[in-house]
């Protein structure tokens, strides 16, 4: 078939749009930067908050993908549950202004792991789902106890993964990042990529 044969025969098809199991806004902009159709459908699960963390991150998602493709038959659900950790500790979302401030203190000059589970299921009998984890290391700048407190004051930390927003003003204390930056938001789109190899068309 001719490229341009190829082209218009992929501009022609038409799917089911993929259903997140999420209600993320960072990852709704996600799959809307990269083109993606798909509909929001969040799961309502109990998270995993504790043990080790690459585990936690892979089981949540397969459980978000999995709960939700049981009430979509026949279509491609995915699941995402995205952590930050360090030396073992899981560091989830703070649930006050002093929580935020702790994590952050604990954080500040050091490199931290975002790990990012990421699940695909499909609603019909004997489908086996599949997941991968992605990782992308952190350093944050050295900080002050008043920057801390300046940045808490933001407000941005809230439901927050580690408490800041790296796509936010949560890039001012960030020094460093090794691996997909989409991760760190929300969603890793090499792993995304590996598990979808069709979806995003390239």
């Amino acid at each position: 078939m001719e490229l341009a044969d190829l082209i218009a025969a992929k501009a022609r098809a038409s799917t089911d749009p993929l259903v997140l199991a999420s209600a993320s806004p960072q990852r709704r902009a996600i799959l809307e930067q990269l083109g993606v159709p798909f509909e929001v459908r969040p799961a309502d699960v109990q998270e995993a908050a504790a043990g080790e963390p690459e585990a936690v991150a892979r089981d949540n998602a397969l459980l978000k993908a999995t709960v939700v493709a049981g009430l979509c038959p026949d279509r491609t659900v995915l699941g995402v549950d995205t952590i930050v950790t360090l030396d073992g500790e899981i560091f989830g979302k703070p649930a006050t202004p002093e929580a935020a401030a702790a994590t952050l203190l604990r954080l500040q000059g050091r490199e931290h792991a975002v790990l990012s589970g990421i699940a695909v299921a499909v609603g019909t009998p004997g489908d086996v789902p599949r997941a991968r984890v992605q990782q992308t290391l952190v350093r944050f700048a050295p900080l002050t106890t008043a920057q801390i407190a300046g940045y808490v004051a933001t407000g941005e930390w809230r439901g927050r993964a580690g408490a800041y927003a790296i796509q936010g003003r949560g890039a001012a204390i960030v020094e460093e990042i090794h691996g997909d930056y989409l991760n760190v938001v929300g969603l890793p789109v090499p792993a995304l990529r590996a598990l979808l190899p069709g979806l995003l068309g390239v």
